[in-house]
């Protein structure tokens, strides 16, 4: 099966996180119609396949607000040979946009912003979710200052819905100061240092690609290569196994593909939407 990490042009949110370079950003009108016009483009593609395929959106901003992308994850669900559908999002969207997805193929990475959504809010949009079958996890950057709604939404939540934890970038995190993550996240330990992964064997360029609004392909979206572009066919006589040339990686979908991590075994069935096959104190819910 071919994985693809789609980012378009689209680069505004509609919240205004202080950790996020495109927060309450906004994009012109322009902008926008070259970003619809790109994911139009890029699911009809999909579509006119033949192959196995899954795809996780990746926007800079939140992808969710916009009709385009609802329509193309619920039209992609439908489709027989797309295994699985995922996007990241903020919730900041009704859920009742996905009532007609196949809801076998959808699901959600979500990310919770305290500062930006009240917990009962952002917790009965999870509720929403739940109680219509969607599949979802649902993420929080890990912040002294997000440590207590990190908490409090842990508790909230059922048992088997994963809340990951994104170590934040720059912060140092001592075994202390991890330990709260830890006990939130038992796969915090993951997140927390930057993997060293410079020479070893990564799924990047072999079986996962990464595309960008205009088909440009890459390994994955933190190293600058350029494969082909998915429109003319050429990426496909460069996918081969591959060593990573980076000295070092920091981001969740970026390691996951690295093969010394086992990550595939610990998240079988749910790498795109960043669902472990099991947790460690699993609650029923």
């Amino acid at each position: 099966m071919l994985t693809i990490l789609y980012r378009g042009p689209l680069a505004s949110c509609d919240y205004s996180c202080g950790y996020c370079p495109f927060a309450k950003r906004r994009d012109d009108p322009g902008r926008l119609r070259a970003d619809r016009a790109a994911l139009e483009r890029f699911t009809g593609w999909v579509a006119a396949q033949d192959e196995p395929i899954s795809v996780l959106f990746t926007p800079w901003g939140e992808g969710m607000v916009r009709s385009w992308y609802r329509r193309a994850v619920v039209e992609l669900s439908h489709l027989p040979h797309v295994g699985r559908v995922a996007i990241q999002t903020n919730l900041s969207f009704r859920p009742d946009h996905l009532a007609d997805a196949d809801l076998s193929r959808l699901a959600l990475w979500a990310t919770y912003h305290p500062s930006q959504v009240t917990h009962e809010r952002f917790l009965g949009k999870c509720r929403t979710l739940a109680s219509a079958g969607v599949r979802y996890s649902v993420g929080v950057v890990g912040l002294p200052e997000h440590l207590q709604a990190a908490r409090r939404l842990r508790a909230d939540l059922p048992g088997h819905v994963y809340l990951w934890v994104n170590a934040s970038e720059g912060l140092v995190y001592t075994d202390a100061s991890a330990a709260p993550w830890q006990e939130i996240d038992p796969l915090f330990h993951y997140s927390r240092d930057p993997h060293p992964n410079l020479g070893l064997p990564c799924r990047t360029g072999s079986s996962v690609i990464t595309v960008d609004g205009d088909g440009t392909v890459r390994r994955c979206h933190f190293l600058p290569t350029t494969l082909g572009n998915l429109y003319d066919g050429s990426f496909r006589d460069a996918l081969r196994p591959r060593l990573c040339p980076a000295t070092r990686c920091d981001c969740h979908i970026g390691y996951v593909h690295l093969e010394p991590t086992g990550l595939y075994d610990v998240f079988a069935g749910g790498i795109l939407e960043r669902i472990p096959a099991r947790l460690h104190g699993d609650r029923p819910g």
